[in-house]
């Protein structure tokens, strides 16, 4: 959509798809960091404001230490003072390498652009700018490439990279495979005969439209645009179909809530997909007068051990009032 746009504003008429991109939308998605930290905006933290962020929104998924869990990759260890001064892992050459983000990420900039548009994955560009600069500094930290004390900021980063472990470790002169220094692929896109116009169409079966609730609600946190709406009137959705008496513009039901808030990424109803199904959580803690505030506060600061090795990360973006309901929602049955 944003590429049809594009290429309308750029003077292309051929394609009847999207609209023009403003540039305020093209300003919000164009968000990536350069090896060379172009396009990293100006901030600063320190390890010890790194920590904090740490402790509440990452340690739950990757460790106190950047060890990990049994189910996530380690992000540290594997690295040597000797590493930082030649800028390539030994470890990564040796018959049993340890493989961390430390040990084989080449470039600062690929860590800092990956954790401000990805994480926490629950909740990812929840974090600010300085807050990802502080969590950097702290895994720089773990990995004893920053001592204790240190701020990481756009003004010192570039040089901060001069002591990444495996800094020389990146090359394009090869391709994935043995070709002889030459790439794996080759290809040319072909422009000619083009269709004179675009036209793409969508549909899906009523009784998915809504599945993520009402997406013409659901305001992305960067741009102006809504998604479509989604809703149907009461009396459009085949027999089985959920919710039957919501109409558009209806107040979204909890199971919506769930899905907004991104519980149903990992939960179903009756189905395990990541993390147990609301009605087995509901059967585990059925008569427990206490489960409701004893879950509330799980799902705050999230943790593991209960339904697996697998994390659940803190849902610390979800309102106080939203995270009630939810909770009450799950240990009724999800009904």
């Amino acid at each position: 959509m944003l590429c049809a746009g594009v290429a309308l504003a750029q003077g292309n008429g051929s394609a009847s798809l999207g609209r023009a991109a403003t540039p305020a939308e093209i300003r919000a998605w164009d968000i990536d960091v350069g090896p060379d930290f172009q396009g990293l905006p100006k901030g600063s933290g320190t390890v010890a404001q790194g920590q904090e962020v740490w402790e509440s929104r990452c340690a739950s998924c990757h460790g106190t230490f950047g060890e990990s869990s049994e189910v996530f990759g380690p992000l540290t260890g594997g690295t040597t003072a000797e590493d930082m001064k030649r800028g390539r892992s030994a470890t990564l050459a040796s018959p049993h390498p340890l493989r961390s983000t430390l040990s084989k990420v080449a470039t600062l900039s690929t860590l800092w652009d990956y954790i401000h548009r990805a994480m926490p994955w629950n909740a990812p560009k929840s974090l600010s700018n300085d807050e990802v600069y502080s969590v950097l500094a702290y895994l720089l930290n773990l990995g004893e490439i920053l001592p204790a004390d240190a701020t990481l900021s756009s003004d010192n980063i570039a040089e901060v990279q001069k002591t990444m472990p495996n800094r020389n470790g990146m090359t394009r002169a090869h391709g994935l495979w043995e070709t002889r220094g030459k790439p794996d692929t080759h290809n040319v896109a072909c422009m000619k005969n083009c269709e004179a116009e675009v036209r793409v169409t969508s549909t899906l079966p009523l009784e998915a439209r809504d599945a993520h609730g009402d997406l013409s609600q659901q305001n992305r946190p960067y741009g102006a645009i809504r998604g479509a709406q989604t809703m149907l009137p009461p009396g459009t959705r085949p027999a089985g179909g959920a919710d039957p008496a919501r109409s558009a513009g209806s107040k979204p039901s909890l199971q919506s809530l769930a899905s907004q808030s991104g519980c149903m990424a990992c939960h179903g109803v009756t189905n395990k997909i990541v993390g147990p199904a609301f009605q087995d959580v509901a059967a585990k803690y059925k008569g427990d007068a206490a489960a409701p505030a004893r879950l509330l506060a799980k799902v705050k600061v999230g943790g593991s051990g209960e339904w697996g090795a697998i994390s659940m990360p803190p849902q610390s973006q979800v309102k106080e009032d939203d995270l009630n309901a939810l909770v009450r929602w799950v240990l009724a049955g999800a009904k």
